[in-house]
């Protein structure tokens, strides 16, 4: 028998474009870059994107730096390298697979300046992309030089070409954002007295800006709201909008009790939310390059290193969208993140129910304490204050409508003008108890509200039983989209139409019926509308009321004059 022995081997090539690839959100560079500084031990952080040109090209050129201890031949080689950190298993450093530099390989030139302890290293590594697509590993030249007596350890890095070169998400808005939020930077680590990193500051410049901006270190949340009765004095059914109050725990998992966690949970109200983030989009304000609703961002976000990695708003969603009120944040390092840091679907299922079992007892905490009762009491009143100042509003409309309104009077009957489909329908009872027979069908059942208006017969004599069935549909206005079937369409009452002779007007399953409008024959006939398919053998009249009514009845309506009782 013969035996030998095989070692798996890997495909570099194929790994170096799989996890270059692996970082689908392009401002996932922000955060490889920020967390690289941050375990290099830097205070001083740059980023500059702006736009360069080579060979007549607009590229996209991103610089950026930092004053951390620098990189030596190891550090250097292991920034290039795949699966190779010099970071793994050191607890206080958040680069742990080796896998996040590669972000950098999305691009068309690398270039890498570092100093460290009076030696100056400049890598350059040309088409890193372009070539792994070719299946050939891009190499680096690097030229050592003696660093100049003024020159402080750190690094440069400068990326070009950068996702194809592809720019709108690199607005400094939308940067800015990103950071506070998804970096480092937006840590809520001082919520629990880590204070190592208070002093980091970086400095950004985004495309659409031409002086940068310092952005200091820590999450930014508003200040928390005095309480809900001075709250209400202030604000009165306002007041939940101005709401705000910080939640902060630690403990252990329940299960792996070596493993600790830091929750942090802000419950705050649109105001106060609004006013701390320009980024949320709001009604009848310029919409930011990346701006978003309080349900595309807020909630819990799972953390580790106090970075945020994914939701889990149905830990929480116990009624409807409650989770909109939370800006909450809960770190556990006991988080397995997969290779792109975008999801810990690598954690073990049993801590993942360990971390679910906290943040929910941590909510129903905040849910059963006297301020959230307070709170939601405040709710209930100030929904229930604003339906009355709706109504009042909706009163005070309709008031001014009746003064506007036009009316005509027959048989001594004061008819209203109507301007809503409803009033259509309530035209149209009110006539066909005033003239009976005046529309070719009678009313079985009505309901305005919704779907088919009203099922109707053709005679009066014929038991409903054995009598074809059909229904009628209201409009104000007819239009061409017509949002039901011709199927079992008697006919169509409304109170006007601007749809020309030889219109076709479509159903909603997509049957199109030309409009006939024919001529009065005489003096004692009306113009009559239908709406006919060849194909088929009943034709839909439309009543045009402002028409029908006029040539049938003689009647028209004015405006309500100041002497008018009805």
């Amino acid at each position: 028998m013969n035996t030998y022995i095989l070692e798996p081997t890997v495909d570099q090539t194929q790994e170096f474009i799989e996890i270059a690839n692996d970082f689908s959100n392009p401002l996932d560079l922000v955060r490889e870059g920020i967390s690289n500084a941050f375990d290099a031990g830097a205070k001083n952080i740059s980023m500059v994107f702006d736009v360069i040109r080579e060979d007549g090209n607009p590229i996209l050129n991103i610089v950026i730096k930092d004053d951390g201890t620098g990189m030596d031949k190891i550090g250097l080689q292991s920034f290039f390298d795949l699966g190779n950190s010099l970071r793994r298993g050191i607890d206080d450093k958040i680069g742990e697979k080796g896998h996040g530099t590669k972000v950098y390989f999305n691009s068309s030139e690398i270039i890498v300046t570092t100093i460290k302890d009076g030696r100056k290293l400049i890598a350059s590594m040309k088409d890193p992309i372009k070539k792994l697509h070719n299946r050939i590993i891009p190499t680096v030249d690097v030229i050592i030089q003696s660093a100049d007596e003024n020159d402080q350890n750190g690094s440069e890095i400068q990326i070009k070409g950068y996702n194809l070169n592809r720019r709108e998400k690199f607005t400094h808005e939308e940067l800015k954002d990103y950071i506070l939020w998804f970096t480092k930077i937006g840590s809520v680590e001082q919520f629990f007295g880590i204070n190592e990193h208070s002093d980091v500051i970086i400095s950004l410049k985004g495309l659409n800006r031409k002086i940068a901006e310092e952005i200091k270190f820590g999450h930014s949340f508003p200040a928390e709201s005095a309480s809900v009765d001075k709250l209400l004095e202030a604000h009165s059914v306002s007041a939940p909008d101005y709401y705000c109050k910080r939640f902060v725990k630690t403990g252990y998992l329940k299960n792996f009790p070596e493993i600790s966690y830091e929750a942090v949970f802000s419950v705050e109200g649109n105001k106060v939310k609004q006013i701390n983030n320009p980024m949320i989009r709001r009604k009848g304000q310029v919409v930011l390059p990346g701006s978003y609703t309080v349900a595309e961002r807020y909630g819990v976000w799972l953390c580790k290193d106090f970075i945020p990695i994914q939701r889990k708003n149905e830990w929480v969603n116990y009624k409807g969208s409650e989770y909109i009120k939370l800006h909450s944040f809960f770190n556990c390092q006991g988080l397995k993140l997969t290779a792109n840091r975008g999801s810990i679907d690598n954690t073990p299922s049993e801590i993942l129910a360990d971390i679910h079992a906290e943040v929910s007892s941590i909510y129903d905490q905040i849910t059963e304490s006297d301020d959230s009762t307070l709170l939601s009491w405040l709710e209930q009143e100030a929904d229930g204050y604003r339906t009355v100042l709706k109504e009042k509003k909706d009163f005070d409309w309709r008031v001014t409508k009746v003064n506007r309104s036009n009316i005509c009077e027959y048989k001594g009957q004061i008819l209203i003008e109507p301007q809503r489909e409803s009033g259509v329908f309530a035209l149209t009872l009110q006539l066909q108890i005033l003239e009976n027979g005046l529309f070719p069908f009678h009313i079985l059942d009505y309901d305005t509200h919704s779907g088919i208006d009203v099922i109707v017969k053709g005679d009066a004599t014929t038991p409903i039983q054995i009598s074809k069935l059909y229904y009628v549909e209201f409009k104000n206005v007819l239009t061409t989209d017509f949002n039901h079937s011709f199927i079992n369409l008697h006919s169509i009452v409304c109170w006007n139409t601007g749809i020309k002779h030889n219109d076709l007007v479509r159903d909603m399953s997509g049957e199109e019926r030309k409009l006939e409008i024919i001529q009065p024959k005489d003096e004692n006939d009306y113009t009559r509308y239908f709406l006919d398919n060849p194909r088929k053998a009943h034709k839909i009249e439309v009543f045009v009321s402002k028409d029908y009514l006029k040539q049938k009845l003689g009647i028209e309506f004015r405006p309500r004059t100041e002497k008018d009782v009805l």
